[in-house]
């Protein structure tokens, strides 16, 4: 029997630390396999677990999420989380209190990125195709933390397309039972 179970950590913790070479999230262990990056991550789930396959495999699908995903990586992530969300995660204040300098700097550049969301997830309600892709996975734990947050919650909450998504997504039992717990404390 396998044994799955999420167990949230921070970055350069023991934990961590010994999975991913720079310390980073996501890191996975599962049996004997460590793997670290969501794209390596991604990639073992969707062909090493029975059910539908999340990366399409013709063609033009596959490389449509593969577009998706990297402009997840490059424009999307970097404004949203890296800039605007460490900026209350991770604010670097003498306080803790929220970094208002990052997300205000942000801001501006946000409801572009959310506009390019909800109209691509208008004409199917995914990213690509007609069904959950590896697109989906990937884009699904950054407008979670997005719901996290006033301003970021406000955009979203006008984005009508991208707000049923994420309401639909975050219903489905694999994505309920992957939503991370609360973090522990640090110490």
């Amino acid at each position: 029997m396998c044994h799955n179970e999420l167990v949230p950590v921070f970055p350069h913790t023991p934990e961590v630390d010994a999975i991913h070479p720079f310390g980073k999230i996501p890191a996975m262990r599962h049996g004997d396999l460590t793997l670290c990056e969501s794209r390596a991550i991604l990639y073992y789930i969707d062909h090493a677990f029975p059910g539908a396959e999340l990366m399409p495999r013709d063609p033009i699908g596959g490389a449509q999420v593969e577009q998706w995903i990297s402009l997840h990586n490059t424009a999307i992530d970097p404004l949203l989380l890296r800039q605007y969300g460490v900026g209350y995660i991770f604010p670097g204040t003498p306080d803790g209190s929220p970094n208002r300098t990052m997300i205000e700097a942000a801001l501006p550049n946000m409801p572009a990125h959310f506009a390019v969301l909800d109209a691509a997830v208008k004409k199917t309600g995914y990213l690509v195709g007609n069904s959950m892709t590896l697109a989906d996975i990937n884009m699904l734990p950054l407008i979670y933390y997005m719901t996290k947050f006033p301003e970021s919650g406000e955009m979203l909450s006008r984005s009508v397309n991208l707000k049923t998504w994420f309401d639909r997504m975050i219903q489905r039992k694999t994505v309920a039972d992957t939503i991370p717990p609360p973090m522990p404390a640090r110490t």
